[in-house]
C-alpha cells in the first residue's frame, strides 16, 4: 500500500478479502520493499478496501519436492541467521520442526480482483458493533489508555480505534506460527528479501526473550499481537509498558501492545489536539484542481476561499491542511491535517486512515460524516484500472506506468484528461470515466 514516513513505504496497495478471523497486518509498511496491506478484522465482517494484486497466476509448491527444498533453504539461511548475530541456541528453539506451509502461499497468491468502495468499508469499520464494542474497551481500560495517553500524547480513543480495526479489539489476533509463516515466504521466490527480513527480526525478538517461538503468533503474513506488528517494526516501537522485562503484544493482556501503537504515532509526529481531518463543505465554484495532497493552506484561507466546516464557520487554524475527496466530486470532503500523514505510517491507504480517524472520533463522541456517498458506484478492479491508465497514456495524458494502482500520477493524469475533456476535475478514477475512454 503510497506515502513514505520514517522508511515505512507503501510501494503497492496489497488488499485482499479475508475472513472474519483473519486479522491482518498495519505494519506491513516497515520497509521500501512493502507491500502495503488494508485489512479490517471485525466479528462484522473483514474486508479489504482496495485491490492491487489480483490472482497470481503461478503454482505454489506444495508438494513433499517442496517441501524438501523448503529444508534445504533453511540450512542455507541458517548459517545467514548466524552471520546475523542469531544464536544457535535460538535457531534450533525456532526453526525446529518447521515445514512448508502451503497454506499461507495460498492465502499470499488469492489476492481479489474487486475490493470495497470506501463507503461499504466505513459502514463495517464504524459499525455499531465496533462502536459499542470501543465504548466498551474504553471503559474496560480507562486508566491504562489514560496513562498511555499522558506518557505519548496520542489520545486513547485514537489508539482504541487502531486496536478496533486491527483485530477487533484483540478478539482476532491470528493463530499462525508467524516464525514458519515468515520462513515459508521468505523460502518463496517472490518477496523473499523483505520476508527474509522479518523472519530474522522475529528471530531477533526470541533472542531477546520477549516472547518463546510457541507463543509467536499471528496473522498468515507475519503480523503479530493486539495492533499487529510486523517484526520489524516491533523492534524499532514495541514497548514495555507494564515493567514486567517484556515487549509483550501477544498477552491477553493489551497493555504493551497499545503502548506501543501510541509510541509508533508518537515518533512519527503525531499532534495531540490536532484533527486528522474534519468534514467540510464545499463551494459550488470550488476549484477541484486544488484538491491534492500537495496543496495545503491554512484552514482561515481555505475559508476565504469558500471550503468551511459543516456549521459554515471557518475551521479552527490546527495547522495547513489539504482537502481529501475519497469518492470524488460525490461524497465526503475532508480537510486534513498532519495527523492524517502520521496515521498513514501505521497503514498508508487513504480508507484506512479515515476509518482509523472516523472511529476515533466517533468514540469520542462525535457525529458521524453527513454527506452521502455515491454508493451506486462500484470501484475498479485491477485489471480496468491498468485499462485505464493504458487509455489515458495512449490518449496523451501520461499515467508514469501501467501498474493498477491510482497513485498521484494516475490521479493527476485523470484530472488533466478531466480538464481537457471540460470534466469536473476531481481525479477520480471511476467505471464512467473508464467507459468514456473506451
Amino acid at each position: 500500500m503510497r506515502k513514505c514516513v520514517s522508511g515505512v513505504m507503501t510501494v503497492a496497495l496489497w488488499a485482499s478479502i479475508v475472513q472474519a478471523d483473519e486479522p491482518e497486518n498495519s505494519k506491513w509498511r516497515k520497509s521500501k520493499q512493502l507491500d502495503a496491506r488494508v485489512y479490517l478484522a471485525s466479528a462484522d465482517v473483514a474486508v479489504s478496501i482496495r485491490p492491487a494484486l489480483r490472482p497470481a497466476d503461478e503454482v505454489w509448491r506444495v508438494s513433499a519436492e517442496g517441501n524438501a527444498r523448503f529444508q534445504a533453504w533453511l540450512g542455507a539461511f541458517r548459517q545467514r541467521a548466524l552471520d546475523h548475530g542469531i544464536s544457535s541456541l535460538t535457531l534450533d528453539r525456532a526453526l525446529s520442526g518447521l515445514t512448508y506451509d502451503k497454506d499461507v502461499i495460498k492465502r499470499d497468491r488469492n489476492q481479489a480482483e474487486f475490493s470495497k468502495p470506501i463507503w461499504e468499508y466505513l459502514d463495517s469499520a464504524v459499525s455499531q458493533r465496533r462502536l459499542s464494542d470501543g465504548r466498551n474497551a474504553l471503559q474496560r481500560h480507562q486508566r491504562t489508555l489514560e496513562r498511555i495517553e499522558a506518557r505519548y500524547g496520542v489520545e486513547k480513543e485514537v489508539v482504541t480505534a487502531i486496536w478496533g480495526l486491527e483485530t477487533s479489539f484483540g478478539g482476532f489476533r491470528g493463530n499462525n506460527r508467524t516464525v514458519q509463516a515468515l520462513a515459508t515466504l521468505a523460502f518463496d521466490a517472490r518477496r523473499a528479501q523483505f520476508f527474509e527480513t522479518q523472519l530474522i527480526a522475529a528471530l531477533e525478538i526470541v533472542q531477546a526473550g520477549d516472547v518463546r517461538p510457541n507463543d509467536m503468533v499471528g496473522s498468515w503474513a507475519g503480523a503479530m499481537g493486539h495492533t499487529q506488528f510486523m517484526p520489524t517494526s516491533f523492534l524499532e516501537h514495541a514497548v514495555d509498558f507494564d515493567g514486567d522485562g517484556q515487549r509483550n503484544i501477544w498477552s491477553d493482556d493489551p497493555t504493551d501492545a497499545l503502548a506501543s501503537a501510541a509510541s509508533y504515532l508518537a515518533k512519527h509526529g503525531w499532534s495531540k489536539g490536532q484533527p486528522w481531518g474534519v468534514e467540510v463543505r464545499l463551494p459550488d465554484d470550488f476549484d477541484y484542481a486544488s484538491a491534492k495532497r500537495d496543496h495545503t493552506l491554512m484552514p482561515s484561507d481555505w475559508a476565504a476561499l469558500g471550503v468551511v466546516a459543516l456549521d459554515g464557520r471557518p475551521v479552527p487554524d490546527h495547522g495547513r491542511a489539504a482537502i481529501l475527496l475519497p469518492a470524488g466530486g460525490q461524497g465526503v470532503a475532508l480537510m486534513i491535517f498532519d495527523n492524517f500523514r502520521v496515521i498513514e505510517a501505521y497503514n498508508g491507504a487513504d480508507a484506512y486512515v479515515i476509518g482509523i480517524g472516523h472511529l476515533s472520533d466517533r468514540l469520542a463522541g462525535r457525529a458521524p460524516f453527513q454527506a452521502d456517498w455515491p454508493r451506486g458506484d462500484r470501484v475498479l478492479s485491477f485489471s480496468e484500472k491498468k485499462e485505464l491508465q493504458t487509455r489515458l497514456t495512449e490518449a496523451g495524458f501520461d499515467t508514469q506506468g501501467i501498474d493498477g494502482r491510482t497513485g498521484p500520477n494516475t490521479i493527476n493524469a485523470v484530472r488533466a484528461y478531466q480538464l481537457a475533456q471540460g470534466l469536473l476535475p476531481d481525479g477520480y478514477a471511476s467505471l464512467k470515466l473508464l467507459e468514456r475512454l473506451r
